[in-house]
C-alpha cells in the first residue's frame, strides 16, 4: 500500500476566527468526498467544559462552512485513567472514518502527555497516512513538534525556562520541528513584550539556547496558517500575515499567499506506511476503511506529477508569464485534472 498522507494545517491562532475560514474552505473545497470531521477534546481535557470548547469549533464549522455540510464528531479523548481515556478502543475507533481531524486549544504539555503513544494518537497517525487531513491549532500546534513550549507553566505560573517533549509528529517525515504560534502577539502593548507566544524576545532567545539538538523553528503569526502538502512536497502560507522559518541560524519570512518547498523545513522523506505504529493498530485502521474507498488515495488525490506541475505553475503565474501558465494548465488537463484558479490559490478537480 502506497502512502498518500493528507494535508497538514498548522494555525498560529484563531481556529474560530473569520480570517481562518478561508483556510478551512480551501481544504474542504479540494476534497472529492463528503467532509467527515473529528474534533478532539484532548488539549482542554483537564477542564470541566472541554466538550463545550470542542463544540464551539463544531458550531463554527457547521455555520460558517455549511455549504460543505460537514459531518462532525467530537472525540472525547480527555484523560488517561478515566472513562474518557485516549487509550479506550471505542474512543479511538471514532476516528476510523474521519477524513479531517482537528485538535486545538488547551494546554500544549497536557496534550502531549495525554496523547503520547496512546491508541488515539496512533489511530490519528494511521488515518493521516491513509489520506485524512490533519489540522493542528493553538496548543496542538505547539504539542505536535519535537519539543513543546510550556506556555502556561512559564507565563502564568512562573516556572523556570524549559522545554518539554512534544508529540514529534513530523519525525516520521525526517523533520525535527518546533512550532511557536502567536509569533507576532502584542497583547502586552508597550508595557510587556508578549511576542513569540507570550515569551517576549529576551526569554525566547534564552529558550532557543536551551533547545536540545538543532531543530527547525517555525514561527506562526496570529490568524495565519501553514499548510504542508507531503505528497506535493510543498508548503503554503494562508491567513493574514507571515510564517518565519529558522533553520541552521538562517531566518526566512514567507508572507500570506506564498509557497515554498517542504525541504525548507529539513531533510524531508516520505515514511513507510506503518512506520512507528503497532501492526495491530495499523491493520485495524486499514480494515475499517470503506470498501469502495481507494486506499492508495489515487482516486481522490492527484498524483505527484500533477501536484508538482501545479506548484511550478504557481511560480510561473507569480512572474505573470501567462502563456507558460496556460500551457501548463493544458498539460495538467491532459493528465486528467482541471485547474481552477481562486483568490486563495489553485484548486484541482478531476476531469
Amino acid at each position: 500500500m502506497a502512502v498518500q498522507p493528507g494535508l497538514i494545517t498548522l494555525l498560529g491562532s484563531g481556529e474560530t476566527a473569520p480570517s481562518i475560514r478561508k483556510v478551512y474552505h480551501g481544504l474542504f473545497e479540494r476534497m472529492t468526498e463528503p467532509v467527515k470531521l473529528g474534533i478532539l477534546e484532548t488539549p482542554a481535557g483537564f477542564e470541566p467544559n472541554s466538550a463545550k470548547v470542542a463544540q464551539n469549533i463544531a458550531d463554527f464549522m457547521s455555520h460558517r462552512l455549511q455549504n460543505f455540510k460537514p459531518e462532525i464528531d467530537i472525540i472525547p479523548a480527555r484523560k488517561r485513567g478515566t472513562n474518557f481515556s485516549p487509550d479506550d478502543p471505542a474512543i479511538a475507533a471514532q476516528l476510523h472514518d474521519r477524513n479531517v481531524i482537528l485538535i486545538g486549544p488547551g494546554s500544549p504539555t497536557y496534550t502531549a502527555r495525554q496523547l503520547r503513544d496512546s491508541l488515539t494518537w496512533q489511530t490519528m497517525i494511521a488515518r493521516h497516512r491513509l489520506g485524512a487531513h490533519m489540522i493542528f491549532a493553538s496548543a496542538a500546534t505547539i504539542a505536535s513538534g519535537y519539543q513543546a513550549l510550556p506556555v502556561y507553566e512559564i507565563y502564568k505560573v512562573g516556572e523556570d525556562l524549559h522545554w518539554q517533549p512534544g508529540l514529534d509528529f513530523f519525525a516520521a517525515f525526517g523533520l525535527s520541528l518546533v512550532f511557536i504560534p502567536h509569533w507576532n502577539n502584542n497583547d502586552g502593548g508597550d508595557d510587556l513584550d508578549t511576542s513569540h507566544c507570550y515569551m517576549g524576545t529576551q526569554r525566547y532567545d534564552q529558550l532557543v539556547a536551551l533547545l536540545p539538538d538543532q531543530p527547525t523553528l517555525v514561527g506562526l503569526d496570529e490568524h495565519t496558517a501553514l499548510v504542508i502538502d507531503p505528497v506535493a512536497e510543498c508548503c503554503r502560507v494562508m491567513g493574514v500575515s507571515h510564517i518565519c522559518v529558522i533553520r541552521d541560524g538562517q531566518e526566512k519570512l514567507f508572507p500570506n499567499g506564498s509557497t515554498f518547498s517542504i525541504h525548507e523545513l529539513g531533510d524531508f522523506r516520505m515514511p513507510e506506511p506503518s512506520a512507528g505504529l503497532p501492526l495491530d493498530v495499523w491493520q485495524q485502521v486499514v480494515q475499517a476503511q470503506p470498501q469502495d474507498q481507494d486506499q492508495t488515495g489515487d482516486g481522490a488525490t492527484p498524483p505527484p506529477e500533477v501536484l508538482k506541475l501545479v506548484e511550478q505553475r504557481e511560480a510561473v503565474r507569480a512572474r505573470k508569464d501567462w502563456a507558460a501558465s496556460d500551457a501548463m494548465r493544458a498539460k495538467i488537463q491532459t493528465l486528467g485534472w482541471k485547474v481552477v484558479d481562486t483568490p486563495d490559490g489553485s484548486l484541482l478537480e478531476p476531469v
